[in-house]
Order: C-alpha cells, then sequence, then structure tokens
C-alpha cells in the first residue's frame, strides 16, 4: 500500500491522516485548549480597548481562528537546592521497575508511525484559577518521586539524556520557527500576552500570539528513541481530526466555519467543536454483528468473538509436581522449639540486624535475646494484663501488630512472644492519620478477626495521632482498641517454674497476614502452625539454607518474603539477617549493596526497585563486592516486566562479581504463599530461557511466540520450579476450576502442605480460594486434592519451568480480550514523559460502564509541567496503548504532585484511586475522556418506520379494543351560572356592575415582605382608578380605540388600574416585565403607561445607550394623575397578554397572544366553576402576573368572581422566607397558588426550620388547594419533598397539584375542589424514547414517576394526536396534546403577520376521524391520556391527561427522542457539587452544562461521571461537558430553564466557564 501522509500545522495541535491504498482511514485527534481567567481578562480588555491600535484588529480579522495554545501557570514547586538536586536526579529518570528496553523500543516504533502527527486537539478551556496545585503539596519538593514502592526514578544512561536534550532542542526551535499566531477571541489573545509576566512563558505566550508563519514545517518527533517503522498500517481507533485545508494569508477563518445549519460561527467555542465533530465523522471500529435485547426497547451490541482470533491448541495439562520434601533428622517439630533450641544453646549467636536511618548497624538482636524477651512477653501476656481470674487475653485469641518497618527487632519479639503464648498475631501497617489510604479496610479486618488488643512500641505509640485530651484517636471504622506497649522495661520476667507450652505444629493458626483484594477490602490470610513449619523447610530446601548464614532484607518483614525468609526460616535455620528499611534505601539506595559487601552476605531478598536503586547509585560505590552472593532473591520476579530490571542489574554488576547464576526470580501470593522460586545455579550451567509472547495472543488468553510485530511482544522471564513437596496446575480464571490446555494462560493453583488455610471469618470467599477441586474439560473432578488459587496468570513452560504473566488482580477484561494493568502501565511509561508525570506513580484499573469494563489511567503530574506538556504526553499514550494492546483508553486523568492515595511503602493504592475516581474525589487537573472510541457496543441508532396512516392507526386502535385518546371537563352549558353571565359579556361591564352593586367590597390586598398591606382596593376604587387613567390616556395620549398600550409595572395593584384603565379607554394592554437598562427594545406601541422610578429608568443615561430616546412613544406616570372623569364609549376590542416576558426582556423571539373579550369571560367562568370561587372566598396568589395563568388570576378572576385576592410579589420571598406560608396561614386560606421557583424556595430554605415555623404558629391545615402554575412536566419530586415538609405543620398530603397550560391555552387542566385525586404511574424511560407509552411497576429500572396536570377545565376537550400525521392515537399513546376550549387565544400578535403558523398553531384539524370539524389548537407539548378507575365529577370514569415534555426542547439523538430534564436528573444525582445542570444538542453533539457548588477543584471531577450516566441511563455520549458557576443556567420567572438561551450563549463564548472537557 502506498503511503502518503498529510500533516499540518494546526493552532495548538496538529490534524493528521494516514492513507493506506483503499483501507479505511485511522484518525487520531486530541485537544490543546485555553485557559480564561475570570474578571481579570474583561476588565483588561476592557480598559486597553481604546489604544489598541486599529492595524492590529485588521490582523486579527486576516488570521485564521484556531484554539489558541494556552500559556501555563508558572511551577509552583519550591526551588530550593535539595529539590533540584532530586529533580535533576529523576528528570529523566524511569520506572524502571516497568523497565524493557525492548518494550521501551516497541512503543517508540509505534509511534515513530504516527511521527510527525502530534495531535490536533481541541484542548479543554479552563479557567486559569483551576490549574492551581493542591496547596500543601505544591510546596513539598518533588523528592518525593522516588518514596514510592514501585517507583524507582532512574537516572538514565548518558545516551538517553543527550538524546533527549538534544529532541527538546530540536522542539523548542521548531517551536521557534514555527507558531502559528492565532487570537480567537480577545480574551483568549489577553490571556495569551500577559502570561504570567515573567519568565519564558510570557514570552513564548507573546510568540504564539503574535508570530504568523506562512511555510508550514513538519515538527521532529520528540520521543527519545525511533526504531524504523514497520510497514503494518497503524490501527488507530481514536476518532479522526478534520483536516482543514491550508489557508491564504488573507482567507478568512469563518468561512470555513460554516456550521451545520450553514450559519458562519466565528466563536472560539464553536471552532472547537468543529475540531470535534470532524474528529467524531469517521468511522472507528468495524460495525458488530450480533445484538441482544434488552429490555425489548433499545439493542445492545453484543462484541463477536473475532474469527481469527488464535485459540488453544494443545492438550490438557496434568499437574506439576514439584521436588519430594526431604526429611531432616534434626528438623524441629515446631518453630517454636527452633527458637527454644537455638536461644538455649546458641545464645551469642547473632538473629538480626537492625539499621540505622544513615544504614549503619545500630542494634543486633541474639538468639539468646530474642528467646528470653519473647519468653518474657508471653508471660506478660497471658498473666499480667488482666486478674487471674479474668485475663485480657486466651489461648487463640488474635493481636494486632502494630509496629514501623524501622523497627524488626520488637517486631520479631512480639511475633515470637505471640507464637509462645498462643495468641495469634496479626501484622498491621502503623496508622499515620485518622483517614489512611485503605485504613478503613483494615479496621474491617480487625474488627471481622475480633481484635481487641494492640501491641506496639512506646516510641511509636507516642508518634499515632491523639486526641486533645492525649487518648489515641479512633481511627475510621477500627474497633475500640486496648494498646499494650511491649518495650523490655515494661515486661515481667517470667518466674522460674514458667514454661511455654511448645506442642508439634498441627493444624491451628498460627499467624494471620492481611492482603487487599483487588476491589480494596482487606482480608485476613489465616496460616497454620503445621503450614508454617512446612513453609519454612520448603524454603530452606529449596535455597539450601545453611545455618549461620548470613542474609540481607530489603523486604516488608510483617509480610511476604520479608516475613518467611527474615523471620520464620531465619529462626528455622539459625540465620544472620540484616534488616535494610525502607526509609534507609529512600535516603541511600545502596545501602542493601554495601551490606551485602560488608557482611559477606550468601543471600538478598529484593525486589525490582531496589535494583533500580542500586544501578541509579551504584557510581557513588566503586569498591563494593557482590562475589559472596549465591542467591539474589527477586520475589517481584513474577512481574512481567522484571526481567529487563534483572538484565541491566547483572550487566552493571557483573564486574562487581555478580554471578548471572545467583538472580533468582520468584513467585509469591499471600494464599499459597511461596509458589516457585528459581534455585541457585551451578556456576557455567545454561541460563533458564526467556519466552517472548505475542501481546495480542496474550489478550486470548493464548501462548503464542511473538513473530509478526516485535512491537507487541511480551518477554518474560521464568521463576523457576514448583515448591519442594508442592503440587501445581492451571485452570480458566473464570468460570468454574477448568485445566488448561498446554498452550492456554489461567490462574496458578497450588497444592501444598505449605499454604494458607482460610481466610479469617469469610467461609464463603475461602471455599472459593482455598478449596477449589480443578475439573476436566467434561466438568468431572480431576483428582481429591484441593488446590489453593493464587490469584497469579501464567503457563508451566518446557522442563516445568513456571512463567508469570500477570496478577489476577490487575486483569483488566474489555470487550472479551484481557489485559493486564501492569502491561499497560509499562506502554504509558515507555512514551518519554520527559517533565510530564512521576514514574512510579501510574494507577491504571478498569471502570464497568455500559455492559463492558472501560480502562482508566490516573499519573501524579509534576508542579512544573506545562497544560501543553501534559496534553502531549496524554495523546501520545493514548497512541501508544492503542498500537501495542489494541485497546482503547476510556479516560486518562493527570492529578498533582503527592495527592493519589500510597500504600504503606509507597506505591500507590490502586482500588483507593478507583473509589475516590468514582465518587468524583480524585480532583484531577487534566482530564481526557474517549467514550466516542472505547464505547462500540452501544445500540443501532433507530431508524424511522415509514409512518403507519392515521386511519390505519384508527382501525388499529379500534380492533385492538382501545378508545380514541381524548378527554373533556365538564360541559359548560349544563351548568347553571347566576345571570351575571347572561348580562355582562365583558369584563369592564363585570366590574362596573359591582362598583355599583357591592362598591365596598374589597378585591384586592397587596402585601410586602413584611406582610403588613401596602395597598388595598375596593370595587369603586378600581373603577375610578381605571376611569382616570382612561381619561388620561384619551388626552395625553391622544390615542384611538384599538392602539396597543405597554404597561410597565411592577407586580401590584397599579398594573391591575392601568389594566381596565386601557379597557375603558378601549386600548388592548400589553403587560410587560419592567426592563433592566441594557435590554430595552421599542415595540410598537402607541404609549406606555408606568410608574415615576420606572419612569426614570427609561430616561436614563443607560437606557440611551440602548435605544434612541427620540423612538420612545408617550410614556405617561400614572402616579400623578389628575381627578378629572371623562370615559369614552369603550368598544369590545381584543385584549393582548404577553406570554413570556422574559424573552420579551432579551428581545428574543417574543409571541405576544390575543385573546379575545368572550375568551377572557369564558376563561374566568371556567376557573371560577373549577374552583368555586364566590365573593366570600379568599385566595392568595405568589405568582408574576406578566402572563399566562397568573396574569389571570391576578388581574382578571377577582372582577369577575367577586372573591378577595392576596397578592404576594413573588420576590418579596427572597428578603422573607416565610411570607407566602405565614399569610396563608394568618387569613386561614384555602386555596392558593405559586410557581415551581417559589415551592422551591420554601422547600430549601425553610425545610430545617420547621419547628421554628411551628413556633410561629403557622398552620397549613385550613389549605385545601394549593396549586402550582407550571407550563411543563409537574415535578413530582418537587411537590412530594414540598407536601412531606411541611406535614407537620398541618398540609394536607391531597392539597399540593399542578397546573397545565401552554401559549396557545393558558389554562387547559386545574386540579379544582371536586373530583379524584391527582393520579400516578411509572412509565419506562426507554419506551418513552421510542414515543410509546409502557406503564411499569415502582421501582422498575429506569422507570419514571409521572403526575397528571390537574382535572381538565369545564368546556376543555384535549386530544392526543400524531404530530406529524396529525391522525388521533389510542388510549395511553404518547402524542401532542391538542386542545379544544372557548378560552383559547385567538393567534399571536406579530409584527409581520404569519398566516400559517397562524393556522397551524391555533385553527387545526385532524387529518381523519370523526373529530375532524373541530378546529383544534397546538399546545406543543407530549402528553398521553390514559382511562383511570375513579370516578369523575360527572359520574364516567376519570381520563387522566400526563405531560411529558414541551416538544421544541426534545433532543432528537441515534433517532431516539429525549426529553432533557430526564438527562438532567440523572446528572444532577451523580455529584453532591452539581447544584444545577442543563443539556442541549448542537449538530448531534450532546452538551451537559453543570453548575458547580462546591470548589473549583472538583469541576475537573464531574465530567467523568458526568460521561458514565449519561451513558449508562440513557445510552448516549456527552460530546461536551461545560462546569460553570452557580446561577449561570437562565431560569424564568416560572422557575423554567432556558436551554436555548443557554446554548446562544454558551457557542457565542459568553458562560465564562470554569472547565470545558471535549470528549474524544
Amino acid at each position: 500500500a502506498d503511503l502518503s501522509l498529510i500533516s499540518l500545522r494546526q493552532g495548538s495541535g496538529f490534524a493528521f491522516a494516514f492513507l493506506f491504498g483503499n483501507y479505511s482511514i485511522f484518525f487520531l485527534s486530541l485537544v490543546l485548549g485555553d485557559i480564561t481567567q475570570k474578571g481579570y481578562e474583561k476588565k483588561r480588555a476592557k480598559l486597553l480597548a481604546p489604544y489598541v491600535p486599529q492595524t492590529q484588529a485588521l490582523q486579527k480579522e486576516s488570521k485564521p481562528q484556531m484554539p489558541a495554545p494556552s500559556a501555563t501557570p508558572a511551577s509552583a514547586s519550591s526551588s530550593s537546592s535539595a529539590s533540584k538536586f532530586h529533580r535533576a536526579r529523576s528528570g529523566g529518570a524511569r520506572d524502571e521497575r516497568y523497565r524493557s528496553d525492548i518494550h521501551t523500543e516497541a512503543v517508540q516504533a509505534a509511534l515513530a508511525k504516527h511521527k510527525e502527527q502530534k495531535m490536533a486537539l481541541p484542548m479543554p478551556t479552563k479557567r486559569r484559577s483551576t490549574f492551581v496545585q493542591s496547596p500543601a503539596d505544591a510546596c513539598t519538593p518533588p523528592d518525593t518521586s522516588s518514596a514510592s514502592e514501585d517507583e524507582g526514578s532512574l537516572r538514565r544512561q548518558a545516551a538517553l539524556s543527550a538524546a533527549l536534550h538534544q529532541s527538546l532542542q530540536n522542539a523548542e526551535s521548531w517551536i521557534n520557527r514555527s507558531i502559528q499566531g492565532s487570537s480567537t477571541s480577545s480574551s483568549a489573545s489577553s490571556t495569551l500576552s500577559h502570561g504570567e509576566g515573567k519568565g519564558t512563558s510570557g514570552s513564548l505566550a507573546d510568540v504564539f500570539a503574535n508570530t504568523r508563519i506562512e511555510n508550514f514545517s513538519v515538527p521532529p518527533d520528540v520521543t527519545a528513541t525511533t526504531s524504523s517503522s514497520s510497514a503494518r498500517p497503524a490501527a488507530i481507533d481514536l476518532p479522526p481530526s478534520g483536516i482543514v485545508k491550508g489557508m491564504h494569508k488573507g482567507s478568512n477563518r469563518s468561512s470555513l466555519m460554516d456550521t451545520a445549519d450553514g450559519v458562519p460561527v466565528s466563536s472560539r467555542v464553536s471552532t472547537k467543536i468543529q475540531q470535534l465533530l470532524n474528529t467524531l465523522k469517521r468511522p472507528k471500529r468495524p460495525p458488530l454483528k450480533e445484538f441482544f435485547v434488552d429490555d425489548f426497547e433499545e439493542i445492545v451490541e453484543v462484541p463477536q468473538p473475532d474469527p481469527n482470533q488464535p485459540k488453544p491448541e494443545g492438550r490438557q495439562m496434568t499437574p506439576v509436581k514439584g521436588e519430594p520434601l526431604g526429611v531432616v533428622c534434626n528438623w524441629p517439630p515446631a518453630l517454636e522449639a527452633a527458637l527454644q533450641r537455638w536461644g538455649t544453646t546458641q545464645a551469642k549467636c547473632p538473629c538480626l540486624t537492625a539499621l540505622d536511618v544513615t544504614g549503619k548497624p545500630v542494634y543486633t538482636l541474639t538468639y539468646g535475646k530474642l528467646w528470653s524477651r519473647s519468653l518474657k512477653l508471653a508471660y506478660t501476656l497471658l498473666n499480667k494484663l488482666g486478674t487471674k481470674n479474668e485475663p485480657v487475653l486466651k489461648p487463640g485469641d488474635r493481636v494486632a501488630l502494630v509496629y514501623p518497618n524501622n523497627d524488626p527487632v520488637m517486631f520479631m519479639v512480639a511475633f515470637y512472644g505471640c507464637l509462645l503464648a498462643e495468641v495469634i498475631p496479626v501484622p498491621i501497617e502503623v496508622p499515620l492519620t485518622r483517614k489512611d489510604a485503605g485504613g478503613q479496610q483494615i479496621g474491617f479486618l480487625l474488627g471481622s478477626c475480633g481484635i481487641a488488643l494492640a501491641l506496639t512500641t512506646e516510641v511509636c505509640l507516642k508518634g499515632l495521632p491523639k486526641t486533645q485530651n492525649g487518648e489515641i484517636v479512633q481511627f475510621k471504622g477500627w474497633p475500640r482498641l486496648k494498646w499494650v506497649v511491649t518495650d523490655s522495661k515494661y515486661l515481667s520476667k517470667s518466674p522460674k517454674d514458667w514454661q511455654p507450652n511448645i506442642s508439634a505444629a498441627g493444624t491451628e493458626p498460627a499467624y494471620i497476614e492481611y492482603k487487599t483484594s483487588k476491589e480494596g477490602s482487606v482480608m485476613g490470610v489465616t496460616v497454620s502452625r503445621i503450614a508454617m513449619l512446612s513453609h519454612c523447610q520448603a524454603l530452606s530446601q529449596a535455597c539450601n539454607y545453611s545455618e549461620g548464614e548470613t542474609i540481607v532484607n530489603v523486604l516488608d518483614f510483617k509480610k511476604d518474603a520479608g516475613l518467611w525468609h527474615g523471620i520464620l526460616t531465619n529462626v528455622m535455620n539459625k540465620l544472620h539477617t540484616i534488616s535494610v528499611p525502607y526509609s534507609v534505601m529512600k535516603t541511600c539506595p545502596l545501602s542493601w549493596v554495601q551490606r551485602v559487601h560488608a557482611h559477606k552476605a550468601k543471600v538478598a531478598l529484593v525486589k525490582c526497585r531496589d535494583l533500580h536503586w542500586a544501578m541509579m547509585a551504584h557510581r557513588d560505590q566503586r569498591d563494593v563486592s557482590l562475589s559472596s552472593l549465591r542467591m539474589l532473591i527477586v520475589t517481584d520476579g513474577a512481574n512481567p516486566w522484571s526481567v529487563s530490571s534483572c538484565d541491566a542489574f547483572l550487566s552493571l554488576f557483573q564486574s562487581h562479581g555478580l554471578k548471572p547464576e545467583a538472580i533468582c526470580p520468584c513467585a509469591t501470593s499471600p494464599e499459597a504463599m511461596t509458589i516457585a522460586i528459581r534455585r541457585p545455579g551451578v556456576p557455567g550451567a545454561p541460563l533458564p530461557g526467556r519466552a517472548i509472547l505475542s501481546m495480542n495472543g496474550l489478550s486470548f488468553g493464548v501462548i503464542r511466540v511473538n513473530t509478526e510485530d516485535k512491537n507487541s511482544a511480551l518477554t518474560v522471564q521464568d521463576v523457576g520450579h514448583v515448591m519442594p513437596g508442592g503440587m501445581m496446575c492451571i485452570v480458566k480464571p473464570d468460570g468454574p476450576p477448568q485445566l488448561c490446555k498446554t498452550d492456554e494462560i489461567g490462574e496458578i493453583c497450588v497444592s501444598s502442605r505449605a499454604g494458607g488455610m482460610m481466610y479469617y471469618g469469610l467461609a464463603g470467599v475461602t471455599k472459593n480460594t482455598f478449596e477449589v477441586i480443578p475439573v476436566n474439560s467434561a466438568g468431572s473432578p480431576v483428582g481429591e486434592v484441593p488446590f489453593v488459587r493464587s490469584g497469579l496468570l501464567g503457563f508451566v513452560g518446557p522442563g516445568s519451568l513456571v512463567f508469570v504473566v500477570g496478577k489476577m488482580d490487575g486483569l483488566l477484561t474489555v470487550s472479551g480480550r484481557r489485559h493486564n494493568a501492569d502491561d499497560i502501565v509499562a506502554t504509558g511509561l515507555a512514551v518519554e514523559s520527559i517533565k510530564t508525570v512521576y514514574r512510579g506513580r501510574i494507577a491504571v484499573f478498569s471502570v464497568s460502564v455500559f455492559y463492558d469494563e472501560r480502562i482508566v489511567v490516573v499519573a501524579e503530574q509534576r508542579p512544573d509541567a506545562s497544560e501543553e506538556d501534559s496534553f502531549q504526553w496524554m495523546s501520545r499514550v493514548l497512541q501508544a496503548i492503542d498500537s501495542i494492546h489494541q485497546v482503547g483508553v476510556y479516560c486518562l486523568a493527570l492529578v498533582p504532585a503527592n495527592t493519589l492515595p500510597k500504600t504503606p511503602l509507597g506505591g500507590i493504592h490502586i482500588s483507593q484511586t478507583k473509589q475516590h475516581f468514582l465518587e468524583g474525589s480524585l480532583h484531577p487537573c487534566n482530564i481526557l475522556m474517549c467514550p466516542h472510541t472505547c464505547v462500540t457496543n452501544l445500540p443501532k441508532p433507530r431508524q424511522k418506520q415509514p409512518g403507519v396512516g392515521p386511519a390505519s392507526v384508527m382501525v388499529g386502535n379500534l380492533v385492538a379494543g382501545k378508545r380514541i385518546a381524548q378527554a373533556s371537563g365538564r360541559d359548560l352549558g349544563q351548568i347553571e351560572d347566576n345571570d351575571l353571565v347572561k348580562k355582562h359579556q365583558f369584563l369592564t361591564e363585570v366590574l362596573q356592575w359591582r362598583a355599583q352593586a357591592t362598591p365596598d367590597h374589597p378585591l384586592f390586598l397587596l402585601l410586602n415582605a413584611k406582610g403588613t398591606t401596602v395597598c388595598t382596593a375596593t370595587c369603586l376604587q378600581l373603577h375610578k382608578k381605571a376611569e382616570r387613567i382612561a381619561s388620561v390616556l384619551c388626552d395625553k395620549g391622544h390615542l384611538n380605540a384599538g392602539d396597543n398600550v405597554v404597561l410597565l409595572y411592577p407586580p401590584g395593584i397599579e398594573l391591575i388600574t392601568a389594566f381596565y384603565g386601557c379597557l375603558y379607554a378601549g386600548c388592548i394592554p400589553v403587560t410587560v416585565r419592567p426592563p433592566h437598562a441594557q435590554s430595552l427594545t421599542v415595540s410598537k406601541a402607541a404609549c406606555i403607561l408606568t410608574t415615576q422610578t420606572l419612569m426614570r429608568l427609561l430616561k436614563s443615561r443607560e437606557a440611551a445607550a440602548a435605544v434612541d430616546v427620540k423612538t420612545w412613544p408617550t410614556i405617561i406616570d400614572t402616579e400623578v394623575l389628575g381627578r378629572q372623569t371623562h370615559l369614552h364609549s369603550y368598544l369590545p376590542v381584543l385584549m393582548k397578554s404577553c406570554v413570556d416576558a422574559l424573552e420579551f426582556q432579551h428581545s428574543f423571539s417574543v409571541s405576544v397572544l390575543q385573546m379575545s373579550h368572550a375568551a377572557v369571560s369564558g376563561l374566568c367562568r371556567a376557573i371560577k366553576l373549577q374552583c368555586e370561587l364566590y365573593s366570600s372566598r379568599q385566595i392568595a396568589i405568589c405568582l408574576d402576573p406578566y402572563c399566562g395563568l397568573g396574569f389571570v388570576l391576578w388581574c382578571l378572576c377577582s372582577v369577575y368572581s367577586g372573591h378577595q385576592s392576596i397578592l404576594i410579589p413573588p420576590m418579596e420571598l427572597e428578603s422573607n422566607l416565610f411570607l407566602w406560608l405565614s399569610t396563608v396561614s394568618q387569613y386561614k386560606i384555602r386555596d392558593t397558588f405559586c410557581s415551581y421557583s417559589v415551592m422551591e424556595l420554601c422547600t430549601k430554605g425553610l425545610g430545617n426550620q420547621v419547628e421554628m415555623l411551628k413556633a410561629r404558629g403557622i398552620n397549613l391545615s385550613c389549605v385545601r388547594t394549593c396549586v402550582v402554575v407550571a407550563e411543563e412536566r409537574p415535578r413530582v419530586s418537587l411537590t412530594h419533598s414540598f407536601s412531606k415538609l411541611f406535614k407537620d405543620i398541618g398540609l394536607s398530603s391531597r392539597a399540593v397539584s399542578t397546573t397545565f397550560g401552554s401559549r396557545v391555552n393558558v389554562a387547559i387542566c386545574l386540579q379544582g375542589t371536586s373530583g379524584p385525586d391527582p393520579t400516578t404511574v411509572y412509565v419506562d424511560l426507554k419506551s418513552l424514547r421510542h414515543d410509546r407509552v409502557r406503564l411499569v411497576e415502582r421501582g422498575a429500572p429506569q422507570s419514571l414517576l409521572l403526575s397528571e396536570s390537574g382535572k381538565i377545565l369545564p368546556g376543555v376537550k384535549v386530544v392526543i394526536v400524531n404530530p406529524e400525521t396529525k391522525g388521533p392515537l389510542g388510549d395511553s399513546h404518547l402524542g401532542e396534546i391538542w386542545v379544544n376550549s372557548p378560552h383559547t387565544a385567538s393567534g399571536y400578535y406579530t409584527i409581520y403577520d404569519n398566516e400559517t403558523l397562524q393556522a397551524d398553531h391555533f385553527n387545526t384539524r385532524l387529518s381523519f376521524g370523526d373529530a375532524a370539524q373541530t378546529l383544534w389548537a397546538r399546545t406543543g407539548y407530549l402528553g398521553f391520556v390514559r382511562r383511570t378507575e375513579l370516578t369523575a365529577a360527572s359520574g364516567e370514569r376519570h381520563d387522566a391527561l400526563y405531560v411529558v415534555g414541551a416538544l421544541d426542547e426534545t433532543l432528537e439523538l441515534r433517532g431516539l427522542r429525549y426529553h432533557p430534564i430526564d438527562i438532567e436528573t440523572s446528572v444532577s444525582r451523580t455529584h453532591r457539587s452539581i447544584a444545577e445542570c442543563a443539556v442541549f444538542t448542537w449538530t448531534n453533539l450532546l452538551v451537559v452544562v453543570v453548575e458547580l457548588c462546591g470548589c473549583e477543584q472538583e469541576a475537573l471531577d464531574l465530567v467523568p461521571l458526568v460521561t458514565n450516566v449519561v451513558l449508562e441511563e440513557h445510552y448516549l455520549i456527552v460530546g461536551v461537558v461545560v462546569v460553570v458557576d452557580p446561577g449561570v443556567i437562565p431560569i424564568n420567572s416560572r422557575g423554567e430553564k432556558q436551554r436555548m438561551h443557554l446554548r446562544d450563549s454558551f457557542l457565542a463564548d459568553q458562560l465564562d466557564p470554569i472547565y470545558v472537557a471535549y470528549n474524544m
């Protein structure tokens, strides 16, 4: 295939592509970004605007719009000389645990295939403050980089650093050569140009901001080594970046940036989204064929096994036996007997030497001392802790041993003291803080073992964290412990006649060793006395220990090989152990080599990290000799990457006398103890072999020698033979323990007397691990002998050599293929990180999202790493893992230095890290999600079936016995009303009639925040004021009948009087919410009525800046009216009510509705009948009076029905939350109306003050109906919590209900006083997406609770219609709600009349059916009608109307219909710091905006959580996650989210987000 490479420099990233003949194109694109800094930038830009020369502006225009590169914050680390030294030491260092030159080469080769393709990333937008490192840790110099167990930050060979230096220089000069200027928005460029103000970041940023280079030079490869690239096509499944053609100097970028709607967009955000879209257009993986059906609604793809995948071909393996355990005549009957023997006969022999901090021997414990001190401790434990009759400890009790790692002597005495007293020691780590990583699980272990006593040293006890009164703190999750100090001076000497009971070893427990499982739970592996003894015998035989030998132990002596060799086998063979603590290794890495040299030690126990540390420091000591070593036991030799450490160490120290045959890797596990160990070789014998395995084969669990591609090979060394007296088999890792074939990878199981016997107190798990009987392929058991699962994956190779390729705990099973976490770490480390991340601080784990495991990589970022470096590194890691393992990474996160939870010996605590990730408490400083790449099992997008015609649907419903979904309120004609209706057709007539009949009857009462009455209006007062306004309109305003008059008032009685004044004058009132000075627009009004304060605002300077004052119509201040009364004969004209006042303010599309007088009277009559309103009633209204039902209740109903309305402006609640509820209680109101925002204010603000409400005497038992006025799906959770909270002050659970209205008809449903209670149903969310309604039981997965929106008003009919075919639908089918009623609005009042829209919305007919003659209005809401078992007021069965959501807000994604509120509900639940959330789509990308109410550190935690939950619950991949400050999501006066405004602000880059993540 001929290879052509396109490479293009683009902003701060690159777009690239490989084209291989006719093969598909694979792309990879990642994102670099810019940081916005709030406030400062805006002010700066504003101040400088007048002084910026025009030429620059012109230049800017001609530049292409690209995402700007980001300036880096200055390093937060202190620059003391120490930290400089450490940084130098660990600068180019790599985690040699995973160091494999072969592997590094492979990774570099894989990356070389993508050579010039630096990433084309839309980089996330980040506010600068978010990047600040965590406070305390930021200042610690990064010398702790070498303080992690798996760290090994080694100085690389000089050649490497030279190569690095060279490539860095290249990169620098190349940056300076080919930086392409890009200032995409004023804030971006200002961020860059001021940079940090000093150092290179500023100057580099200036270069970035102002340089323009015409010729695109190809950037060099920044990797250290590149081997020749092989011709295999790079199968990158990361999504591609769009290729943008090179542009000429003058061309405007925005012309390339037409959005999907053909609208040119030149903002920064949309450029990035466009980059992302281009990226996501390319095909990812080949489509999968097979499906499984999930709940019959969504079809989720099942990964089809690859037909070409390798399958095991060997025969079934037979268990492999080790050599028999030899019987030596003088082996003791129990380990305690050995101690007694050496302690009494060889008392002067050294047993254990401890070192001080500098690595010098400080104390040697002899066998005599060990025996006498253990004896004293045993006596004290049994006899001196309690009273004679009530001892604290009895034989068989468990005791915790809490000893620091630098005090092996005290630990050894305590351990043997416990054995002699026959109590069971449980060694654990010293707790450092109340909340150590994994500390709670240790507490669980102590609890399950029933431990009440802890032994420790005096020094250690003093160092434990204390409470204020000096007691040791209660550690999280720990049982209450009694602490016993075991220093000699506190122990009682045993009487002469007291002897410990030393019996022959049996199956009783000897000690418990803790182990941490993959999930983080801590379990205690119980080891019996006979197993302890047998294990020591097997180790003595395998390692050929002889009495008096010296061994050097660098391992943790509390568990694993450190305990087995250095504490137990040591005493069995009278060895002398030199214990080198971890703290010494940190300060003097060569100390163990010096100890071997000084003591002529025969055996050393180390881990790979100790080999690296020694290599790193070996220059300091030329004259050490390792010729005495016959065994260098590498205890993590089972790690697949240990082979290279052993090789490197040998090549360096062979000149110091190290024999090649002395290197003895071994494999161990807490359950099976030592599994295999390489025996010390004979000089001159050939060295054991290596296996070079195919990574691809391994991922299918098959052993294949790697031939085709050396880039994806794994080289492993053997760990020797099975232990003496043991037997080994390999079983399948999952399912029943079936024996593997000879060429298959499986879990190693061991059967031997020397192994653990159980997990203490956990019988169930024990059976699965310690009592495994292998079965053959037919499923029948092979032999009787139980095996123990070791937790290691491997195989038995030629010559019965054991090979280990990974751990069960590190197994990641993605789409049926197995990957090893260690392998992925190694690949990540082989990507030269230069100065981005710390070497040994990478955690790889998998999280289960949407029916599969997803790989997450978390690393600690160096404080001085720049944003660009980090993204460069992240992108290359993704490439490398993809090339070598053929698996996508779901999430890659970088956290600030020193913030990952550590294990006691400094390694990363993986399970705790995973827990932090899933809880959202990891606080990353950089994150990259790639769900588009990884998630390949989404259901197929739904194809819309060719529609069935409306007639067929109708016939189908009839055949199925389903009625057509329609419902109606009571019939107005049958309801007798008083003669008011017959006499007075118009509201003005009603008002005049009331002014004569009941002049002093109060209609309105307005309250202020204190709850005092500010203003009242009786029938006569209202009539008189209205007349005055009417005469002023005619005299001053010179208005003609039918002119529009804008009413600009705060909520109050003046608004009502002005309204009736207009009607009296024959003008058409338009109610408008008082605007901000910035958002004034001039309408076609002939006159504006307003108050003095608002008049001042209209004539203010700010207003003048927005609107030319000369264009204002006449403005009349109604507060200073003359007393003249001159009433024109008024005409029955139209009146108007503005529907959405918020939109009016923002001068977006304003819709003003026209309602005729007849419709208004009809509406008032329907409400009067439904709520049984009459003149002796009082209702309380806490609503905005500008539009919809709020306006009707506030201004119209009282005049029509004669009841008294108590008016509470909602904004008064902000200063007095009690106002609404106390008014209702004080006036004993039976019916009250509010909005969701009022209800939410009360629920959030008063929820914890119910007692105070009681104390104030507030009682709501009088309330019969509390109605929430809304135009949306009822918010059931809010109404439920409101009812529950205020139940204690008398609120009836049946009182709260909702209304439903829409633009075309403001009141369709209203609960009212008679009729059944509102019903609720649970519907299936998945079927709603398919426009179907499926009722489910409460608690069903993916169920949604819907409540009926009140009862349909008298005279109203509704029908459910298919919005596309306009045919009627059956009962319980989802469709658009259409309404027919006398009070439907007569149309939109528009300046430009659009007749078709008018007819479609207000006067439309069904395409089929008997109701086809009726004229309907379309509400624009989806819902369904369901016939219930309840009886309506008319005596028939009640039809309930359920509203699901607005049609124009639904999101059409993957062929399905989503309601934003459902996605938002899921997102809001994911993290405690999400205050509010809104979603919208832009060109098929789902954008989720979340308001963060926590600290900014948490912003990046939300990205994976939001992505996960939307994928899990809605089967959608989030394209962009935007984290903003609280209050950014616009919400209107009714408490409804304005998602379209939010979308426009986002695309115009006006949100000032804390963080924007673009998911790849």
